[in-house]
């Protein structure tokens, strides 16, 4: 069954591809990664400040001799740098270890700010967070002012609730390109989802195949997502492994999603779950819904995240 390489529209009328290479975690083994990634035919690589990964996409999307303008390239804002004079150096520092004069997509990687600072994780004496006070629509509307200047060609966001959402909707001059959150087939999101569609913003999925993730520990003590029998017995009827039904899924629902790892075999096979299912087996995948969230940082980051939205742990 060949890989169908589906590309989805932004409201800004660019195209983003639907299979997206994410590069969180593993700093030291993705310049090799992302250099295999981009051999095995993806075209959408996404890397964050935090990740540490900028530089290894850079080298590699250089070393692949692969022409800038058929990379789709998203990197994300972090949270020291939400004071608007912080936005446009922070991004001018990924710009510089990606080696690119422009991004495709300029991501607010969290609502939460944290105090101004050189320290990614800026910590107050007792060794806690230090959040800041700037309010994310200033932030925002920073983050307007670098698609003026042809730095980024879309903005968006990651990890807002609705509400959220709802006020920054209410104050920005430029509604979102895309929104990126935890979504998989066990915690599908689907009034959340729709909300983001009505106001022409574009779903990303991270974490597509949730708690394989060994870092979520709120996941270690159930079976994996990637073992569900639903899941796999579609996977059979396609000749497709558990991992590309997922990211299927997610495709036809008109969304991109952002399987990551670094071993080749994987990556290739990555790339090969954008496939066309069977209008009854979306059903029954559409059907899986647990409302399970794995990652949600609160507590560290001294903000309520996803306050109204499913999977939130009272």
């Amino acid at each position: 069954m060949a890989t169908l390489n589906t590309k989805l529209l932004l409201n800004t009328g660019a195209e983003i591809p639907a299979i997206g290479f994410g590069t969180w975690q593993d700093k030291d083994a993705q310049e090799e990664a992302v250099a295999e990634a981009l051999k095995a035919g993806y075209r959408h690589i996404d890397t964050a400040r935090i990740y540490g990964t900028e530089p290894a996409v850079g080298r590699a999307i250089k070393k692949s001799g692969i022409p800038r303008s058929e990379i789709f390239i998203t990197t994300k804002l972090w949270n020291n740098s939400h004071h608007p004079d912080d936005v446009e150096p922070a991004l001018d520092a990924s710009l510089k270890d990606l080696d690119t004069d422009y991004l495709d997509l300029y991501l607010m990687h969290w609502p939460s700010p944290f105090a101004r600072s050189s320290e990614l994780m800026p910590r107050n004496k007792d060794g806690k967070i230090e959040t800041g006070n700037t309010d994310y629509v200033d932030t925002w509307k920073a983050m307007e002012e670098t698609l003026k200047s042809g730095k980024t060609r879309a903005i968006g966001i990651s990890n807002f609730s609705k509400t959220e959402l709802e006020h920054l909707l209410s104050k920005a001059d430029v509604v979102p390109a895309a929104h990126q959150i935890e979504l998989h087939p066990w915690l599908q999101q689907h009034s959340f989802v729709e909300f983001n569609k009505s106001k022409g913003i574009h779903i990303q999925h991270y974490s597509p195949f949730g708690n394989q993730n060994e870092i979520y520990s709120s996941g270690q003590s159930m079976g994996k997502l990637m073992d569900d029998p639903v899941i796999n017995e579609i996977g059979k009827k396609y000749g497709k492994s558990g991992a590309q039904v997922a990211l299927a899924w997610g495709i036809q629902n008109g969304h991109s999603v952002l399987p990551k790892s670094k071993t080749p075999s994987r990556i290739r096979s990555n790339v090969a779950g954008d496939f066309k299912l069977e209008p009854a087996d979306l059903e029954k995948l559409n059907a899986l819904d647990k409302k399970i969230r794995f990652n949600d940082p609160s507590g560290n980051f001294g903000w309520s995240f996803y306050a109204d939205l499913d999977g939130k742990k009272k």
